[in-house]
């Protein structure tokens, strides 16, 4: 359908030379539609009849940007990460993508963590709950933020993933409590959460 109706479909019969899904499967090396042809300002449906990509919403919000950046209240801003051999937690049961140094690690700077007294594992508390990780000393991290991946955590019974058990890591969802949303979108905040670090135990 979209195909039919889209710019250079046949409408649905209106116009007869436009392309169908038959017509496509008949030309296995593709279909010549001629030279581009700007179509933007027929497709543009904002007021201003431009592509806007400072709308107000977003401007009025740079503000309230500008406050939370640098801001630490003595705790650390938390931001997730991936690893090409982790991009999907399915892969922590892969025998060959779990080898090498672990990667559940938490990154911080390496003065944040002499200041806290950090050495093997922090004590991290979350607005919904905590956890330990081990620490990793990362000078490419700002000051006040620190790193943890998602999609760890496989220390729960019953999921018969067994080499996954044994490098299980930590769930850096047990942090976060669901309950602060973005006042631009609605959507549930997942990183850049606030959090405290101490050293484990």
């Amino acid at each position: 359908m979209m195909l039919r109706l889209g710019p250079y479909g046949d409408a649905f019969g209106t116009n007869p030379d436009g392309l169908t899904l038959q017509r496509l499967a008949a030309a296995p090396h593709g279909v010549d539609l001629g030279p581009l042809r700007p179509r933007i300002p027929a497709v543009l449906k904002t007021r201003s009849g431009r592509i806007e990509l400072a709308p107000e919403p977003l401007i009025a919000d740079v503000a309230r940007l500008g406050e939370s950046v640098g801001r630490r209240d003595d705790g650390f801003v938390l931001i997730g990460r991936r690893h090409l051999r982790s991009n999907n937690s399915w892969m922590h049961n892969v025998p060959a993508l779990v080898g090498g140094t672990n990667r559940c690690t938490l990154k911080i700077h390496p003065d944040d963590a002499a200041e806290l007294g950090l050495t093997d594992n922090a004590a991290i508390k979350g607005p919904g709950g905590d956890l330990v990780a081990p620490v990793e000393l990362e000078p490419g991290m700002r000051r006040g933020v620190v790193s943890l991946p998602h999609g760890w955590g496989h220390d729960r019974d019953g999921t018969r993933q067994g080499v996954a058990a044994d490098h299980a890591g930590v769930n850096v969802n047990q942090l976060n409590d669901g309950g602060q949303l973005d006042p631009l979108s609605g959507t549930a905040v997942l990183n850049g959460i606030p959090v405290v670090i101490a050293p484990a135990g």
